[in-house]
């Protein structure tokens, strides 16, 4: 009998490794009952990482956010999950013991059945709380190894990890190939070795696919036993996001393996929901770059993940570096050239690091002190002259143990700036916190929220939180995107109203309007209805009353009739989309990206 591989759909990750935003609840509320429709996923990654924070940066309540999108999985019978960062929570600092605690609570009220959690550093000690934690609360607990590729991090170096996983009380175990380079046939005898000891242990493949590795290493560890399978969907699929659905899903049917069957309708209708988030406003903080597979992360191992933000620091730093070697008589470099820099520096500090696996925070911290090293050695100064606060904390084994030896010059250093090295657990630097918190709200005359997850927000992301509930957030996040917006010359875009709409009834819409005329479209193959307006009594009208220079014509999308408003002077009517259609005469035309 064939084997049953299950997938998983990483929505939320596909988001937060192509940009800095994630959908609105309203958003992810609509599209929630058509990934239901796909039939293909037994699990959907619906918050964690950044999600929460990023909610508190529109200045919506990240909790309602989990709430509503959580709960038409719930019904449908569809797991949850979420990914926590083991001593840091969901965020890039330790957090302190009893508002971790707190966090698992919250979250499995709010309708998340899976904590995936993960350490940075591959220290089992801040995964053990996480574990325990997550079970109390009745949660499924899915502890990760982060993989990486370097000569100490061997099949032996991560059972035992396993070993002491699954004696915490892991109910699941995930390998975590954030940057995709995990070689495939070394993630296939992990596999096999973690099934054969653990029979009863279920493994999650999580690939990213910015080297090219991942759909090897799907085939790979679905032969040695994993059970499932972490995919994306397009429009947000490969690059440096995570292999589409469809490609998986039949290369294992290919190979023998039993998967369900893929609604394409559902599909199609999903990625167009998707797209249209793009439009909408995701797409200003989208970096190209991330739609984009490279060989050249082979070599650094950095995660497709952090590229937006690594892109966004190399632009800020592009001109000061070239200032300083112009003034040290150097040439300057480009952009380009500066991307080559930075990933060759990665591998030559990494292993002088202790071979941190590359995955938030380290991945930036590593990243940090590359970035800081180009700029110094432009200045004419040694690597390593500016190490930030955090890259310490890391080196100096304050929130865990390194996985290799420091480089004797990296000591070295330490000992010359009087710091001292830690070699306790990590969670004993940070006391317990929600005491001060409470006091906090009860002086605000905040609400606790349900389940206290308004104490748990302030508590995990406190300035955020703050900005959040005065208003701040809202301000600053409707200023960025007015900027990001007349940075990219956005064109005017036809607004298209979120209503649920019928099924398109192309006999009924001719029937009601004889003058129509249907006209292909040239990117896509969407249907385009155009109208002859030259009488305005004659157009189409849906769900309220317009003002007499309102006209609505209809759009067939992937997911259905929709009603598209645009302006009409007299005669002559002009719109302007995301393709920069023009369209003169009598006519209305619109365009769907």
């Amino acid at each position: 009998m064939a084997r049953e591989i299950k997938f998983s759909l990483l929505y939320r990750d596909m988001w937060q490794s192509s940009g800095k935003y994630v959908p609105r609840v309203d958003q992810l509320t609509q599209i929630a009952p058509v990934i239901i429709d796909m039939g293909c996923f037994a699990r959907v990654e619906t918050n964690g990482g950044a999600f929460e924070q990023v909610n508190l940066l529109f200045g919506e309540n990240p909790n309602k956010a989990v709430r509503e999108w959580t709960k038409p999985f719930n019904k449908a019978g569809i797991q949850t999950h979420m990914l926590e960062r083991g001593l840091n929570g969901l965020r890039m600092n330790p957090v302190p013991a009893d508002v971790r605690q707190l966090m698992f609570k919250v979250k499995k009220k709010q309708g998340t059945d899976i904590s995936r959690s993960f350490d940075g550093l591959n220290d089992t000690r801040n995964l053990e709380l996480s574990v325990k934690y997550a079970k109390e609360a009745g949660m499924i607990s899915q502890a990760a190894l982060c993989i990486t590729h370097s000569p100490i991090h061997t099949i032996e170096y991560y059972m035992n990890m396993v070993d002491k996983l699954v004696e915490f009380g892991a109910n699941e175990i995930c390998l975590k190939d954030m940057a995709g380079i995990g070689r495939p046939v070394f993630l296939g005898k992990l596999t096999k070795a973690i099934k054969d000891k653990y029979p009863h242990i279920i493994v999650e493949y999580h690939g990213h696919s910015g080297p090219g590795f991942s759909v090897a290493s799907m085939l790979e560890v679905a032969r040695a036993g994993a059970e499932y399978i972490d995919v994306a969907m397009e429009p947000l699929a490969w690059g440096m996001i995570h292999p589409d659905i469809i490609t998986i899903q039949a290369m294992l049917k290919d190979a023998g393996f039993k998967v369900p069957d893929i609604n394409m309708k559902a599909y199609m209708e999903a990625r167009a929901f998707t797209q249209s988030f793009i439009d909408n406003f995701l797409g200003y903080f989208i970096d190209p770059s991330n739609k984009q597979m490279t060989s050249l992360l082979v070599g650094c191992g950095l995660p497709g993940g952090m590229m937006g933000s690594m892109m966004a620091d190399l632009r800020n730093m592009h001109g000061a570096i070239n200032m300083a070697l112009h003034q040290n008589k150097k040439p300057e470099v480009s952009l380009n050239d500066l991307v080559v820099q930075l990933f060759q520096e990665v591998e030559y500090i990494w292993p002088k690091l202790g071979y941190p696996p590359l995955v938030t925070p380290f991945s930036q911290y590593v990243k940090n002190i590359a970035l800081m090293n180009i700029f110094s050695m432009a200045k004419g100064e040694p690597r390593f002259s500016t190490i930030d606060k955090d890259s310490w904390n890391m080196i100096l084994g304050k929130t865990g143990e390194l996985p290799g030896q420091l480089a004797p010059e990296i000591i070295e250093l330490a000992k010359q700036q009087g710091y001292e090295f830690y070699t306790g657990n990590p969670q004993d630097v940070f006391p317990n916190q929600l005491d001060v918190y409470r006091k906090e709200m009860k002086e605000n005359k905040w609400d606790f929220g349900q389940d206290d997850e308004e104490l748990f927000e302030l508590a995990m992301h406190d300035r955020q939180y703050r900005d959040y509930k005065s208003g701040v957030a809202k301000q600053r996040f409707n200023h960025e995107l007015e900027q990001a917006k007349a940075k990219a010359n956005a064109p005017i875009v036809v607004s298209r109203p979120i209503v649920e709409m019928p099924k398109f009834d192309v006999a009924k819409v001719q029937k009601m309007y004889p003058k129509a005329q249907p006209v292909q479209a040239p990117a896509r193959g969407q249907v385009i209805w155009q109208y002859n307006v030259e009488d305005k009594s004659t157009a189409p009208v849906v769900g309220t009353k317009f003002k007499e220079d309102d006209i609505i014509c209809y759009v067939e999308a992937y997911y259905g009739l929709e009603p598209v408003k645009a302006k009409a002077d007299g005669k002559i009517v002009q719109i302007e989309t995301q393709q920069g259609a023009r369209v003169e005469k009598n006519e209305i035309l619109a365009f769907i990206e």
